[in-house]
């Protein structure tokens, strides 16, 4: 993984982290003081339609300036009429132009349980995904440790947190398994490359066992590709390029959804 993107924005946050000295003790004393979270897995669960994702990105390390301007509020409110299951916000601020804020604002502006978006590299990070208003945490396989992974997920179920575990090739299933992972999403765009494999998904859907709810994230373009990725077996996908830079993000939903 030396060299590629991930590793350098992830070292940036595990310089972060090594600064931190906050007690996690108390952060999770603070936990018993908040409302429940919405239910993210559970809003994936049972559908009858694909589950979209829909996600509030400013820009990304490889596209640039997508939607710097927009207004998570309004953003949240138009993802919820255009059908969206849950959210996504980027709260990565150096890398993605996204904050706690546009979090915090996109939640209280709508119903649907919220993914806090970024790079979740310490025991401080899970709780902190709780107590800033989030109802599920991403853990990235790619960059923590097995260790880490089992215990990362574990603190953030006993705080209320769902997790959803992303993974980008067949060689990861198995520490994210080892996790007791039940949201498993699968990222098809490359590592090293940062160019996306539009086919990675649907050659992935078979390994993931069927007790997890499956996500596709990244590089789904328009409805053909979010139906090639349901007939596969995929119950949701996570959406964030399309949908910012589109001029109506709730019909844009509403074809993905099919």
């Amino acid at each position: 993984m030396s060299g590629t993107y991930l590793d350098k924005i992830v070292e940036h946050h595990r310089a972060a982290a090594r600064e931190d000295l906050r007690s996690l003790d108390r952060l999770v004393e603070r936990v018993g003081d908040l409302d429940p979270c919405r239910g993210f897995r559970a809003a994936l669960t049972g559908r009858e339609q694909l589950g979209v994702i829909a996600e509030i990105k400013r820009r990304s390390p490889s596209k640039g300036a997508l939607a710097p301007d927009l207004d998570a509020r309004d953003l949240a409110r138009a993802y919820e009429r255009g059908g969206a299951a849950c959210l996504s916000v980027l709260t990565d601020v150096d890398h993605f132009g996204g904050s706690v804020d546009d979090l915090q604002t996109a939640r209280a502006a709508c119903s649907l349980p919220v993914l806090r978006k970024d790079f979740t590299v310490s025991e401080l990070d899970v709780v902190d995904t709780r107590l800033m208003g989030a109802d599920c945490l991403l853990l990235i396989a790619a960059a923590i440790d097995k260790k880490q992974l089992v215990a990362f997920c574990q603190l953030a179920k006993e705080i209320g947190l769902d997790v959803l575990v992303e993974i980008h090739d067949e060689g990861q299933l198995d520490v994210v398994l080892a996790a007791d992972a039940t949201l498993i999403g699968v990222n098809q765009r490359d590592l090293e490359t940062f160019e996306v494999d539009h086919e990675r998904a649907v050659r992935m859907a078979d390994v993931i066992p069927g007790h997890a709810i499956k996500v596709a994230e990244s590089g789904i373009r328009h409805g053909a590709d979010a139906r090639a990725l349901e007939s596969a077996g995929y119950q949701a996908v996570l959406v964030g390029e399309m949908l910012v830079t589109s001029e109506s993000p709730a019909d844009a939903i509403a074809e993905l959804i099919g």
